[in-house]
């Protein structure tokens, strides 16, 4: 037989708490001429230990792991190994995540939910100092970053005399203790009242109330 024809393997290691979808995983991987599961692990520990021991070339690392994230594992094995290949592994695809994978070293981000065939493809492309993003989760990051550039776009500007108002709305005080508190004609305050139902849509002090904490307007939560 000639050996000249021989492809080396990818070694990977998968750290995954959710035994199903790793061993369903390491098995297609033993399936791949060019790809081979040197194992899988069900913990952060463990995927740091085995990282170690076994030195992969690349590591299919889960976000959610029963001892701690995949974040601070993916960090530690590559402080130890700085040329291993981290695939991080996520249910939940949001801009925050996505960044802490990048920050943390990653070079591949992946969904949990994605085909195979996706997944493998980014397994074999992601180099050391890239990162590898399947389009889905693109397309959906993009859609989550315009959705908060327009909600921010919708939070309405406030006076600071406006906002001092909005606070004291907030602490449950009515227009005649306010005007007290800041020294203000009543008159003037439920101007000053009328003006901040009009900018936030409400009908109420209440309802404006609930409405500037949901837009962090106010810094205290209020749930009513």
């Amino acid at each position: 037989m000639d050996g000249g024809n021989t492809v080396a393997r990818t070694r990977v290691l998968v750290v995954d708490d959710h035994l199903t979808f790793a061993e369903l995983l390491t098995g297609a991987l033993d399936r791949e001429p060019d790809l081979v599961s040197i194992g899988h692990a069900t913990s952060a520990t463990d995927g740091i230990r085995m990282c170690r021991e076994l030195k992969p070339d690349l590591v299919v690392m889960d976000v959610q792991l029963q001892d701690g994230d995949g974040f601070s594992a993916t960090s530690t094995i590559l402080e130890h190994n700085p040329q291993a290949r981290v695939i991080v592994l996520t249910a939940h695809a949001t801009p925050e995540v996505f960044e802490r994978a990048a920050r943390a070293g990653a070079c591949g981000f992946l969904p949990k939910d994605g085909s195979l065939a996706s997944m493998l493809q980014t397994l074999r492309h992601a180099r050391p100092g890239s990162l590898v993003v399947d389009p889905s989760l693109v397309a959906g990051l993009t859609s989550r970053r315009r959705e908060q550039e327009q909600e921010a776009e919708r939070v309405p500007q406030l006076t600071p005399r406006e906002s001092v108002v909005l606070e004291l709305m907030g602490e449950g005080k009515d227009v005649r203790m306010i005007a007290k508190q800041l020294g203000l004609s009543p008159l003037t305050c439920r101007g000053y009242v009328k003006t901040i139902l009009s900018k936030l849509g409400a009908h109420s002090q209440l309802e404006a109330v609930v409405i500037a904490s949901r837009l962090h307007l106010i810094h205290r939560d209020y749930e009513g």
